[in-house]
């Protein structure tokens, strides 16, 4: 869903008709007036197109990655896709898609590219936009990557803490699955620091959380932390 300069929502394919209505007046009846407002529409819908388009890449990737049981080749279509989305929320001044955008560039690069260095500023602008436009969701999504970075870097604590934040974030949201998520990564920190039995009960609520919320792939991924802790 998109939003007008009058405020009001229209749907992507009001987008498209309201452009074919636009060419019509200037075309015949000579009124240009329009021409901007509508092609910044269309903008609006090709960045909301080129992020989803990308979040399909990205969830193919994971899918893949968990089937394999290794990171699976990066599609090279995927980045782009994402900087294309940012380019263009960056024009129309929507800073709530610039933050999401921003997210997802610093996933690719953290998640898929290993490269937590590159990922970083990319995940800290993003959790500055979300947070001021209150953009939980991606909120949480870049503290988690964030603390993901922190943990790698030996961090702990502050790990810990992002971790944390962003929990309390997906809980406010109802994103209870992604709590399990989370708590997966709290548990490799307890074990890190020397805390196995708070771990291993970290796993265990996580594991309810995500079996009660039909959560399997996290389920899968709660046993295996296990196994290794």
């Amino acid at each position: 869903m998109v939003v007008t300069a009058a405020g009001a929502a229209m749907s992507i394919d009001d987008r498209i008709e309201r452009a074919r209505d636009v060419y019509a007046r200037a075309v015949f009846g000579g009124d240009t007036t329009a021409l901007t407002d509508a092609e910044q529409g269309l903008d609006a819908v090709e960045a909301d197109t080129a992020l989803a388009r990308g979040l399909i890449l990205h969830a193919r990737f994971q899918s893949a990655s968990a089937d394999a049981g290794s990171l699976p080749a990066e599609d090279p279509a995927e980045l782009p896709l994402f900087e294309r989305a940012l380019e263009l929320y960056q024009a129309l001044g929507d800073r709530r898609g610039e933050g999401e955008a921003l997210f997802w560039i610093g996933c690719v690069h953290q998640f898929i590219r290993r490269d937590h260095q590159t990922a970083t500023p990319y995940l800290e602008r993003s959790c500055l936009l979300a947070a001021q436009t209150g953009d939980k969701p991606t909120w949480s999504e870049a503290l988690r990557h964030l603390g993901i970075a922190a943990h790698a870097a030996g961090r702990l604590d502050e790990a810990r803490e992002r971790l944390e934040e962003s929990s309390r974030l997906r809980r406010e949201v109802g994103a209870l699955p992604g709590v399990a998520s989370n708590m997966i990564g709290l548990a490799y920190l307890a074990a890190a620091q020397d805390r196995r039995a708070d771990a291993l009960a970290t796993l265990d609520e996580a594991h309810a959380i995500a079996s009660a919320h039909g959560a399997h792939a996290i389920v899968g991924h709660i046993e295996q932390a296990r196994a290794r802790i």
